[in-house]
């Protein structure tokens, strides 16, 4: 979404990643809720201070493991180009030694990529609110059964007919359109069928649910 668009109280987020997949596949997510809005993306350190400076975000999430400066010049320079931003770092890695760097030079958060989406929303909320400083690390595996995905016949009607449109490539405007419901609504029922599902973004779901798509 571009700068300006959503309400003005949304919260605008920034996200930093070099890995394309992953950046987008984030930012889609964010889109879901209610409330926060992806102002610009940036694949590299440099292009993320330029767009922090550009559109002056509320919530930066900056990627530890990007080629370039290094995570520290990185979080200064987007400290430098966006000072009121809330600067929360992402990372597959567990370094606490790094981490204490990252939260002295001015991060508000830590947060390891996986985490569940409502850890990550609420982590977003939370920096926003001026809460503390939080370090999750990552879950040990084995430390909890496995909870599979739920059957794709487990989707009402309304989210059937919602994913066929999301598996034509329409965006959430133009199947609250089609369906004549509001934006917002749509990703409510989006975030439904991504509970169901165990789906991690709209190209997952539309995989999990191809079973169920008529031609």
């Amino acid at each position: 979404m571009s700068a300006g668009a959503g309400a003005s109280d949304d919260i605008r987020v920034l996200a930093v990643d070099d890995h394309r997949l992953l950046r987008e596949a984030l930012c889609e997510l964010l889109e879901m809720y209610e409330g926060l809005t992806v102002v610009a993306q940036a694949d590299d350190g440099p292009s993320g201070v330029r767009m922090a400076g550009l559109h002056r975000p509320d919530v930066v999430l900056l990627d530890v493991e990007m080629p370039g400066p290094g995570p520290l010049a990185n979080l200064r320079g987007v400290r430098q180009a966006a000072p009121e931003a809330r600067i929360i770092m992402l990372t597959m890695h567990d370094n606490r030694q790094l981490i204490d760097s990252l939260l002295s030079a001015g991060a508000v958060g830590y947060l390891h990529k996986e985490a569940d989406r409502e850890v990550l929303v609420s982590a977003i909320r939370s920096a926003m609110a001026g809460g503390t400083t939080m370090f999750l690390p990552r879950t040990p595996s084995g430390s909890g059964p496995e909870r599979g995905p739920a059957p794709a016949d487990t989707l009402t009607l309304r989210e059937r007919e919602l994913m066929e449109l999301v598996a034509q490539g329409l965006s959430n405007r133009q199947i609250g359109s089609r369906l004549g419901i509001t934006e917002g609504t749509v990703k409510r029922h989006l975030r439904n069928i991504f509970d169901k599902l165990g789906a991690t973004s709209r190209l997952d779901a539309v995989n999990r649910v191809q079973p169920l798509r008529r031609y």
